[in-house]
């Protein structure tokens, strides 16, 4: 699953901290799986094709977790919705909402992420914050005890990314370090063993590292120098390194170095480079791969011959955003999450409507939420 931040945070020298003050707004729109309320809609009615999300058009971030989303709005407060189970929503309790419902009353909050069963944030101070399901320790609080609104991760000021995986937690700092903690049990951190932590550890030593994404089981990275690389779990050839070995330390994937943004779906993975253009690799049962096949692959293969892509995100499914603002998805459609107006899976990218104005999308396990 990727982090979910404000437009042009992928970009290197952005600085997040100042964009919040953006004066571009955009519409809320969700579709796919709805058991849990969890497009935001009011009710629990499956849709194959995007719905907008109430009226407001001051939504400025999100995230799309397992059956829970998040949602940071221009003037910096955070909403959440869907199932409430572990505390994963922060709002004190454990009950599940169908709308969006707004967590606390500070004006400060700027990154999110959702995953399977917890939450982080970033403030506009630089503090990280976690709340939910902790049994592995991926609050990163230093105890495995779950908690129903934020709480503070530590004191530093310094954290600038950040990425949910399933059941662990990875974020980058405004130094270019990257930390992880959570569930270890395929080496997913990237600290040389398997051992779960409950606090912040350090990947190494490097100070590069420009994009991260925890996808199930396995990380990938992108580092300023625009190399590629992962570790974790390497079943179906979903750490892009031609095999299916499993490794606890970072390694790169290839030598080239225009790798810019990095997505970590379920079992497989995606990247696009400086030039626009899309790869992917890992498990391909439902053409999630884009190729236009279902044949798995263990090292990355581009998807067509555009270079014109600018966002990706996948669980089951991917979804993309290209510079023209036109909105593509592609995989499994279950749920008609791939907002196609069917239940029909595709494996090469189908466009979504006729909009030319999506800014950014997110992929939970069976819906998705865009803004637009």
């Amino acid at each position: 699953m990727s982090f979910r931040y404000v437009s042009g945070i992928n970009k290197p020298g952005f600085n997040p901290l100042a964009a919040q003050t953006s004066t571009v707004v955009y519409n809320l729109y969700s579709w796919g799986g709805n058991n849990s309320g969890q497009l935001g809609l009011g009710n629990t009615t499956y849709y194959s094709s995007p719905k907008q999300v109430g009226s407001l058009t001051n939504w400025s971030s999100i995230s799309n977790g397992k059956l829970h989303a998040l949602s940071v709005k221009t003037d910096g407060t955070l909403w959440a919705w869907g199932d409430g189970a572990s505390g994963k929503l922060g709002l004190g309790n454990t009950t599940s909402y169908s709308s969006p419902k707004q967590v606390g009353a500070l004006t400060a909050w700027l990154t999110i992420s959702a995953s399977f069963n917890h939450s982080l944030a970033i403030k506009t101070d630089g503090t990280l914050w976690s709340w939910g399901a902790n049994g592995s320790g991926q609050l990163g609080l230093g105890n495995i005890t779950y908690y129903s609104s934020p709480k503070q991760v530590g004191s530093l000021t310094a954290w600038l990314k950040l990425s949910t995986g399933y059941y662990n937690s990875f974020a980058i700092k405004t130094d270019g370090t990257l930390w992880s903690w959570g569930y270890n049990l395929f080496g997913q951190l990237g600290l040389g063993n398997t051992v779960d932590r409950s606090s912040p550890n350090q990947v190494g030593a490097l100070t590069n590292w420009l994009n991260v994404s925890g996808g199930s089981y396995f990380t990938l990275a992108v580092k300023t120098d625009g190399t590629l690389w992962s570790w974790g779990f390497g079943n179906s050839g979903r750490t892009g390194l031609g095999n299916q070995t499993t490794y606890s330390s970072p390694k790169q994937i290839g030598a080239l170095t225009a790798w810019l943004k990095v997505s970590g779906g379920y079992a497989y993975g995606a990247a696009i480079k400086t030039d626009g253009t899309i790869w992917t690799w890992g498990i391909n049962n439902y053409g999630q791969l884009g190729l236009g096949n279902t044949t798995s692959y263990s090292s990355p293969k581009q998807v067509g011959a555009l270079s014109t892509w600018s966002i990706i995100d996948g669980s089951y499914n991917a979804v993309a955003v290209k510079t023209d603002g036109t909105l593509w998805s592609w995989g499994f459609n279950g749920s008609g999450q791939l907002g196609l107006g069917n239940l029909t899976n595709y494996s090469s990218p189908k466009q979504v409507g006729s909009l030319t104005t999506w800014l950014t999308v997110s992929s939970g396990l069976y819906s998705t939420i865009a803004l637009g």
